[in-house]
């Protein structure tokens, strides 16, 4: 299957693997595979590359500036981009998630117990992600490596911390609930910080519109008066 695909021959095995864990951050949301990520973007880029050359006037300079800024561009916007807003809504939906399975966890100390009787009651990104884990279980897959493999689609280090101690809780059968506390004053902590970095940002905010919108408009009021008598 390997030597059947064109992308091997074209990018190098870094490359590739670099696509592949990017797509896998998207989850099950995702509507596109490495390959199919890698052949549209070089296709995309080849027909780029001959509109420009044969199409605008300086086209022996721009096709080639205009390709590698294309190139790099698509992977900010299509993966970079969209990894980045699903990072933030997973870590948001994370709060909830573990502290109902910390709950969980007190009435019922069986991790994997806990972890199904969370997932039936709470419809999230994560908890999909985590109903997955569960059915490659079902299927045949222990669950220590489910959880090793559950961390290969999610792109927040600190749900992944705690997907880590839940791996070792498994594996060695130490207790879970006092990691799982520290790890959600963390995402509260860091969610906290988030809020006060964007309200620190509103005053830059509102100094642009200021100077884009409101200094305009009262130059304006300050003129007319001088406008209008000119004009009569």
């Amino acid at each position: 299957m390997k030597n059947r695909n064109i992308s091997y021959y074209i990018y190098n095995k870094k490359t590739i693997e670099r696509i592949k864990t990017k797509v896998n951050y998207l989850g099950l949301e995702k509507n596109i595979d490495t390959f199919s990520f890698l052949n549209f973007r070089l296709i995309s880029c080849i027909l780029l590359f001959i509109i420009l050359l044969f199409f605008t006037k300086y086209g022996a300079i721009l096709s080639p500036i205009g390709v590698i800024v294309y190139y790099i561009a698509i992977e900010k916007i299509l993966l970079d981009a969209q990894i980045k807003k699903r990072r933030k809504r997973l870590e948001e939906e994370s709060i909830f998630f573990f502290e109902i399975l910390s709950l969980t966890l007190e009435t019922n100390p069986y991790l994997k117990g806990a972890l199904e009787l969370t997932v039936r009651n709470i419809d999230s990104s994560l908890s999909n992600e985590f109903k997955k884990m569960l059915l490659d279980v079902k299927l045949g897959k222990s669950f220590s490596e489910s959880l090793i493999d559950l961390k290969k689609s999610i792109p927040s280090d600190a749900i992944n911390t705690i997907i880590l101690n839940l791996t070792e809780a498994s594996l060695f059968g130490n207790s879970i609930s006092d990691s799982l506390k520290n790890q959600l004053n963390y995402l509260r902590e860091k969610k906290i910080l988030e809020i006060k970095g964007e309200i620190s940002k509103l005053p830059t905010k509102i100094s642009v519109l200021s100077v884009l919108f409101f200094i305009p408009i009262m130059l304006l009021l300050i003129l007319a008066p001088l406008l209008l008598e000119f004009i009569t």
